[in-house]
């Protein structure tokens, strides 16, 4: 059915920038929210930032002002812009998508995920 593959992880120093992409690929009309978690070692997954079809955002705390979120509609497309990393953003970075309509206009099951992509800061 519907599948998302990120891409754009790897190895940074700290300090350093890395845009992560995610595309989903399917029978896809449109989709509500798309966003990114992440997963410390040791740690719960937690949300990094989402964003709606109509562009409304929302941060964690510890990524404000350094990270941007941002997505292309026609390529069902989303993207993680991550500044100024810092090695605690060491995780894997999981998307995910909810509320995906059907070109036959019918919704998808949610949770609908990535596979994750591995980020690694060093100092």
């Amino acid at each position: 059915q519907v599948q998302l593959v990120e891409s754009g992880g790897g190895l940074v120093q700290a300090g350093g920038s890395l845009r992560l992409s995610c595309a989903a690929s399917g029978s896809i009309f449109s989709i509500n929210t798309m966003a990114w978690y992440r997963q410390a070692p040791g740690k719960q997954r937690e949300l990094v930032a989402d964003i709606t079809s109509g562009g409304s955002t929302v941060y964690a705390d510890s990524v404000k002002g350094r990270f941007t979120i941002s997505r292309d509609n026609a390529k069902n497309t989303v993207y993680l812009q991550m500044n100024s990393l810092k090695p605690e953003d060491t995780a894997v970075y999981y998307c995910n998508a909810e509320g995906i309509m059907s070109l036959g206009g019918s919704w998808y099951p949610p949770g609908y995920w990535g596979q994750g992509t591995q980020v690694t800061v060093s100092s």
